[in-house]
C-alpha cells in the first residue's frame, strides 16, 4: 500500500468540486458515473446498531479483505483513510477523506471523497438506515469518473467492479449483523 498515513499532510486535496453531493442521492452531479445499491441487512434496533458500528469503524470494509488505515478508529468528518486491495507487491491503496456522517437517530455511516493519488474522482457514501417497519437497509451511493490513465483505459469495467464491490459489502454486512 502507499504510505498515506506517513503522508497525511494537507497537500492531499479532494479531487472533485461537488463535496457532499451523496447527501442527496436523487440529485447526483452530472458528468459522473452514478452508483446506487441497496440491500436489507437485518431487522430491528439491535441489528441497526451492529450494522452502523461495523460501517463506521471500518469493520465492514476489512471483512471483505480490504486493508484500511486511518487517522482515527471511527469515521468522522476530516478523517483521512487509505483503503487497500491486493496482496504483497500488488497491493494498492487509495486515499480518501471522510466528508460527512449522518446526524439522524436512525441513520449511521459515512461518505468519503477521493484525494489526490486516487485512481477515481468522486464521492461514495455507505449508509445504514432503520426503516419505520424495522428493516435495516444498507445503501452505497457514489458518483465517480476516472482520474488516472488506467481507469480511463478500463472504461466500462470500473463501474462494474464498483457495483460488484457494493454488492460484496452488502453480503458481508449481512453476515456481520447475523453474527451480532
Amino acid at each position: 500500500m502507499t504510505r498515506i498515513l506517513g503522508d497525511l499532510a494537507p497537500r492531499r486535496t479532494l479531487t472533485y468540486r461537488e463535496t457532499g453531493a451523496t447527501r442527496t442521492p436523487d440529485a447526483l452531479p452530472a458528468g459522473y458515473h452514478h452508483l446506487r445499491h441497496s440491500t436489507p441487512v437485518g431487522h430491528g434496533p439491535a441489528d441497526f446498531r451492529t450494522a452502523a458500528e461495523a460501517v463506521t469503524t471500518w469493520r465492514m470494509h476489512r471483512a471483505t479483505g480490504a486493508r484500511v488505515r486511518s487517522t482515527a478508529g471511527r469515521a468522522a468528518p476530516g478523517v483521512t483513510l487509505e483503503v487497500g486491495l491486493g496482496v504483497g507487491p500488488l497491493a494498492y491503496g487509495v486515499p480518501c477523506r471522510v466528508i460527512w456522517v449522518p446526524e439522524e437517530e436512525h441513520r449511521g455511516g459515512f461518505a468519503y471523497g477521493t484525494l489526490t493519488g486516487h485512481p477515481e474522482s468522486g464521492e461514495e457514501s455507505f449508509l445504514v438506515e432503520l426503516e419505520p417497519d424495522g428493516t435495516v437497509r444498507f445503501t452505497v451511493t457514489a458518483f465517480s469518473r476516472p482520474a488516472a490513465w488506467y481507469t480511463r483505459l478500463a472504461g466500462p469495467v470500473v463501474p462494474r467492479l464498483q457495483l460488484a464491490y457494493a454488492r460484496a459489502l452488502g453480503r458481508v454486512l449481512t453476515r456481520l449483523v447475523a453474527e451480532g
